[in-house]
C-alpha cells in the first residue's frame, strides 16, 4: 500500500513540469530626482541639530502626540461605528439597520416598507 502512495506521488512530482527562472529585467529608465542634493543635505543636517534620526529603529514619531479627545470620546465613537458596522454585516446586510434609521431620506422607499397612497 505504502509503495503505491510513493509510486503516485513520484508519477504526479513527475507530470507537473520544471519551473525555470525568467530572464533578468533591466530597468533603463532614468532617475530623476525630485530635490537636489543641497535640499537633502540640508534636511539631515537640521534632523542631526534636533537629535531626531527618522531612520532609526527606535525612532517614536508619536512620543510627543497629544489627542484631541477625551477616552469617554474616542470609546463612543468606536462603539457606534461597531453597532454600525454589526448591522451592515449582519443576515439582512442592514437593511432592518437602514429601514430604522433617520439618516433615510423621507422619500426613500426600502424593501419591507409598504408605499403610502398619495
Amino acid at each position: 500500500m505504502n509503495r503505491n502512495i510513493a509510486i503516485a506521488i513520484l508519477a504526479a512530482a513527475a507530470a507537473t513540469g520544471n519551473a525555470f527562472a525568467d530572464d533578468i529585467t533591466i530597468d533603463t529608465t532614468p532617475f530623476v530626482a525630485s530635490r537636489s542634493r543641497a535640499e537633502v543635505q540640508a534636511e539631515l543636517a537640521q534632523y542631526r541639530q534636533s537629535g531626531v534620526n527618522p531612520w532609526s529603529i527606535s525612532y517614536n514619531q508619536l512620543r510627543a502626540f497629544q489627542g484631541a479627545k477625551t477616552r469617554e470620546q474616542v470609546t463612543g465613537e468606536y462603539i457606534a461605528a461597531r453597532d454600525r458596522v454589526a448591522a451592515f454585516t449582519g443576515e439582512d446586510s442592514g437593511s432592518a439597520y437602514l429601514a430604522g434609521s433617520r439618516a433615510v431620506d423621507a422619500g426613500t422607499t426600502l424593501a419591507g416598507q409598504s408605499q403610502r397612497a398619495v
